[in-house]
């Protein structure tokens, strides 16, 4: 596997429908077609993502035999790398994509001395939640927040602390 920064507006716009892929298979029996449609169209195009750049996130491509399997997006805050987003394709999970994306952040955030990787994860995503624990991640709460448009965020913080 190849993780590839994402600077162009072609490759965002690669991620753009990588993550309606992904999104409408995992998402939608977990948080509905309209919330995921909402997310996908405020946090995911290619526009939303130019301007999560400009707000600090560093996006990257996960690549395998030069195919686009996935992506993640992080940002340096207060002393942590805060992982926003972490994505894979459904027939690409449980191939060891995450134990390599994880060593790829904690070099990312050891070269920055941050003390942890955190991240958000919906309290319903069952598979997520086991591949976070397996990565050595822990939950320290709950995060509850209206995204707009009436819809909720309903997650888990989890963190897990870097040598």
């Amino acid at each position: 596997m190849t993780i590839e920064k994402i600077d162009t507006p072609q490759q965002m716009q690669r991620v753009e429908a990588l993550a309606r892929e992904i999104w409408q298979e995992h998402y939608t029996p977990i948080i509905g077609q309209a919330q995921v449609e909402y997310m996908l169209e405020t946090f995911q195009t290619a526009a939303a993502m130019l301007r999560q750049l400009g707000e600090g996130y560093r996006y990257y491509l996960l690549k395998d035999d030069g195919e686009a399997v996935g992506y993640m997006a992080v940002r340096p805050e207060s002393g942590q790398l805060f992982l926003s987003k972490f994505y894979v394709k459904a027939a690409r999970r449980g191939r060891g994509y995450g134990r390599a994306a994880l060593a790829f952040l904690t070099t990312l955030a050891a070269e920055q001395k941050l003390q942890k990787i955190v991240l958000t994860v919906n309290r319903n995503n069952t598979l997520a939640l086991k591949a976070y624990a397996k990565l050595g991640f822990v939950n320290v709460g709950e995060v509850v927040q209206e995204i707009g448009k009436g819809f909720v965020m309903d997650d888990y913080k989890m963190e897990k602390r870097l040598p």
